[in-house]
């Protein structure tokens, strides 16, 4: 379960960031990644971000799963960086707007795991 909140972050609601949201602290970072699978924290541009790979077994199938994180990305207004090859989709999730890393961001990082189950 969450840290700030009893409910798993695949249950919880990307709420809108403000440009004077706080960023996760170290701690929370920690406890937050713990609840995913196979995210990494990187660090592009000073600004970190949580960073996935998956793997599909063509072209076809690794843009319906872009298009599909595309769709939640859309209706939580809350935006990734989506690379898109032959077999294999990055997905980054950061907050723009306080560049570096919000609870919003894990919970979306959760509901693009439920996309791939």
């Amino acid at each position: 379960m969450s840290p700030t909140n009893k409910q798993p972050l695949t249950a919880q609601i990307c709420e809108a960031c403000l440009p004077d949201a706080p960023l996760v602290t170290e701690q929370e970072q920690i406890e937050l990644l713990a609840e995913l699978t196979d995210w990494s924290i990187i660090v592009e541009e000073n600004v970190k971000q949580l960073s996935k790979q998956y793997m599909f077994g063509n072209f076809v199938e690794a843009q319906a799963f872009s298009n599909q994180v595309g769709e939640i990305a859309e209706q939580a207004g809350h935006h990734p960086a989506i690379l898109t090859e032959w077999g294999k989709v990055t997905v980054r999730w950061w907050s723009h707007k306080i560049a570096g890393l919000h609870k919003n961001d894990f919970v979306m990082a959760a509901k693009t795991d439920l996309i791939r189950k």
